[in-house]
């Protein structure tokens, strides 16, 4: 981005630039910023925005730089959290052209009435947590609502000085923000007063819990808001104390220029005289100026933002010693993110099954990349963000936004108003002035993955061994049983890489060595995938779960009646389950022959649940037993790492065995997982115990000799193995095809009618068809795409299709 030195003709105050060398050094670092620590953001377009529990979440994720789509990253994170804090599921997916799909299961056992989604390459882990994509997910489960239960709100009403300071006898703009302990907004009535308790002005809030007033320190007052909230709760804000000298700046926007105020004290100190001004976005700057002070007391500019690209601009004051004064933000809005597209009906059926077809049409010759979803319109279609608000406005401020989306759907003056309080209101990315004065670097713990997932790792034991022509051999054979013959050179410190594999799901590696079969024997051979180690986590959810918020009844209703015909059809296809396991009761299953050959005795049998770790190819990548386990067992807790892991169910710990021996937990996980036959995990009490079994108990049996067969195979006989994680598998969406209406008798209860995570448009081809089929009840659906072009520009579009009249 060009920086630019603003000319004396822009402003009325502007005399010779002059900067000394901190000014040079600040310029320079804030260079170096911007070169070296590009921050990327991330937007996920779900397929909608409540769901039922156990049905499939779906996906598509955008990142992007401040260029554009990015050119950092080659992959991408994404862990998903109960409401107790704990990881349910993790997943690493490559980027194709700056995006990922992907889908999630919601366990039905879980009856948690939100998920959290986190997003992060792992560039992005050396930013600030703030700044790691996040995002709250609601699950309907069903539950009647009970008033009983109801969290009592707690209101919490703050603050902010424009600029960040009052100082006497200058006046200046208060903004302020009533919450409650979850970031929701509360309408508060209030009244500003000095400390005599004389009335000053009356407090409004103008939007979602935000207003502004006008305050004039004097000295030797302070000031406070007296408050009251809608549920009888009042309350004192105190204003921040007032400098008895300073500077003050103020900033006000048109659709050409940045009105800036900068206002001193009469009496400042000397740094006052003469200030500095550095208008700055994404880590870029855009103007610098010199401002002298020394015969005036205010000083008024007019910076031009016309041209400026969308985003958040930020106004650094600086004294002449380059200590900072004052900073405001604000947000420039010339719709220079944006793309034009349309949805163009061509056939719209809103009866059972009835054939619905539409064309995404881009008129813009760039390449665009984007995804769209069909869904039932009768529920509850508020969504708080979209893919200009997450790219633009929640990835550079702190802090909850309340519906960041509303905010960048329109420039009308009242929209763009209220943003402006949310940009009082908020706390936003920030340099460290004082590390850019001393030339200090940002710290990166972590490099760009520039490449995708590769077969790699390192050999051990090599010191009394030639590494001169040593080569791996390698055959690796995925989840479809085909293979691919490699042949790796092992460099001197014993490490190898092999980038042109990858694989989704597991793969089983033979490995040896070229013209040295035997040295598998001596040495340690240690395979990894090059991707970034996602161990145990959990989050703190600081202010408590979320309370379940859904005002729309009537979106309710609409949605419990998809919830019972779902739990209808479930029990129909249990049922038919039911009916082919009493007419094919003659086959054994796997398990069950597992079981008949490993346990015996109260272990034999029983209210059970079996893991087949001979054919679970899962459960041989697994790192641990436990590991394996978490998150399969229903109601079973393993919590904590290593030595500190601990096991609960039902308020109890679980009984250890080690084929049918009482073990401790430290024994199980010093195991290898390739030397596990069967797990079977018995659900409380357990009448084996001695102790009673109030925990339940988790049963392990080693492999006997037959078993072994598995781990090679063929022309692999004899080679070492082990299992080698690739990118996560996730699931197909499934479109039904109704050119015959009645030729699948079975109710169809889809609430997502159609989701493609990947529309993509060009010169040559701007058109791009979507057809699908209505499901048994929807009379009213709803459109939603949101994509990014080559050159970094987004786009939304929200439209409802109805029957024509």
């Amino acid at each position: 981005m060009m920086k630019r030195l603003i000319s004396p003709l822009m402003i009325v105050f502007v005399s010779a630039i002059s900067f000394h060398s901190s000014a040079q050094q600040i310029d320079s670092m804030m260079s170096v910023y911007a070169e070296g620590f590009p921050k990327e953001r991330v937007h996920v377009h779900f397929d909608k925005n409540i769901y039922n529990k156990e049905e499939t979440i779906w996906y598509k994720i955008y990142v992007m730089d401040p260029e554009g789509p990015t050119f950092l990253s080659k992959n991408v994170y994404v862990e998903w959290y109960d409401t107790t804090g704990k990881v349910m599921r993790q997943a690493v997916s490559p980027l194709f052209q700056a995006t990922a799909r992907g889908s999630f299961e919601l366990p039905a056992t879980y009856n948690g009435n939100f998920v959290r989604m986190k997003v992060f390459t792992k560039w992005m882990l050396n930013d600030e947590p703030e700044f790691i994509y996040q995002k709250d997910i609601t699950i309907n489960t069903g539950a009647v609502y009970d008033a009983k239960k109801e969290v009592v709100p707690l209101t919490r009403v703050d603050v902010f000085a424009e600029g960040g300071t009052l100082v006497n006898g200058i006046e200046s703009k208060m903004a302020f923000k009533a919450t409650n302990q979850f970031g929701f907004p509360v309408k508060i009535k209030g009244l500003l007063v000095n400390d005599k308790n004389k009335v000053i002005d009356t407090i409004r809030v103008r939007h979602d819990g935000m207003g502004s007033f006008q305050v004039f320190p004097k000295p030797g007052e302070s000031y406070s808001i007296k408050w009251s909230d809608p549920f009888g709760k009042s309350g004192v804000t105190p204003l921040p104390a007032a400098k008895q000298d300073g500077a003050t700046i103020s900033v006000s926007t048109d659709n050409e220029f940045a009105t800036v105020r900068v206002e001193r004290t009469k009496n400042a100190p000397e740094t006052f005289r003469n200030m500095y001004l550095l208008v700055h976005m994404s880590q870029n700057l855009q103007f610098k100026v010199s401002l002298n002070a020394t015969e005036k007391t205010l000083l008024n500019a007019k910076i031009p933002i016309a041209e400026m690209p969308t985003g958040v601009l930020q106004f650094s004051l600086f004294g002449s010693d380059w200590m900072p004064i004052a900073e405001r933000i604000v947000f420039i809005n010339n719709r220079t993110h944006e793309f034009t597209a349309k949805i163009i009906p061509q056939l719209t059926t809103l009866t059972k099954r009835g054939k619905n077809v539409f064309d995404v049409f881009v008129s813009d010759t760039t390449f665009t990349n984007m995804s769209v979803s069909v869904t039932d319109a009768s529920f509850d279609a508020t969504s708080g963000a979209s893919i200009y608000s997450d790219m633009l406005l929640s990835n550079e401020l702190r802090g909850r936004i309340h519906n960041p989306g509303y905010y960048l759907s329109s420039d009308s003056d009242s929209v763009m108003a209220n943003l402006d309080l949310v940009m009082q209101t908020n706390g936003w990315r920030k340099f460290d002035w004082d590390k850019l004065r001393a030339g200090i670097a940002p710290t990166l713990k972590y490099g760009v993955e520039t490449g995708m997932m590769n077969i790699g790792g390192k050999v051990f034991g090599l010191k009394n061994v030639s590494t001169a022509s040593l080569m791996l051999n390698l055959i690796v054979q995925h989840k479809d049983s085909s293979r691919n013959l490699l042949f790796v050179p092992v460099d001197k410190d014993g490490t190898f890489n092999d980038f042109t594999q990858m694989f989704y799901d597991t793969a089983r590696i033979f490995y040896n060595f070229n013209q040295n079969k035997t040295l598998t024997d001596i040495v340690q051979v240690k395979f990894e995938n090059g991707l970034l180690r996602q161990g145990y986590k959990t989050v703190d959810y600081t202010n408590g779960n979320e309370p379940f918020v859904w005002n729309d009844s009537l979106s309710r209703i609409r949605m419990n009646g998809f919830l019972q015909l779902q739990e209808e059809w479930k029990k129909r296809s249990q049922y038919k389950t039911l009916q082919e396991v009493i007419v094919k009761a003659r086959v054994k299953s796997k398990e069950q022959v597992l079981d008949e050959r490993y346990s015996s005795g109260l272990f034999a049998g029983g209210d059970a649940q079996t893991f087949d770790f001979v054919n679970d190819p899962a459960a041989a990548g697994a790192l641990d037993i436990l590991s394996y386990l978490q998150g399969r067992v229903p109601g079973l807790m393993i919590s904590g790492q290593g030595t500190g892991m601990s096991l609960s169910w039902r308020g109890s710990t679980p009984d250890l065995y080690l084929d049918q021996f009482p073990l401790g937990v430290q024994q199980i996980q010093s195991l290898n997982v390739r030397d596990i036959a069967m797990v079977k995990v018995f659900r409380p009490p357990f009448f084996g115990s001695s102790g009673g079994g109030a925990g339940g108990a988790i049963a392990i049996y080693t492999k006997k000799g037959g078993d072994f067969k598995g781990d090679n195979n063929g022309s692999n006989k004899g080679m070492m193995n082990t299992i080698l994680t690739g990118y996560s598998q996730f699931k197909e969406f499934y479109n039904p095809q109704y050119d015959n209406p009645n030729e699948n008798p079975e109710t169809d209860i889809r609430t997502t009618l159609y989701w493609n995570p990947y529309v993509m448009t060009n010169k040559k081809s701007p058109r791009f068809r979507i057809q699908f089929f209505n499901n048994d009840f929807s009379k009213k659906l709803q459109v939603v795409l949101e994509g990014i072009s080559a050159d970094g520009r987004m786009t939304r579009i929200v439209k409802p299709l109805e029957q024509p009249q």
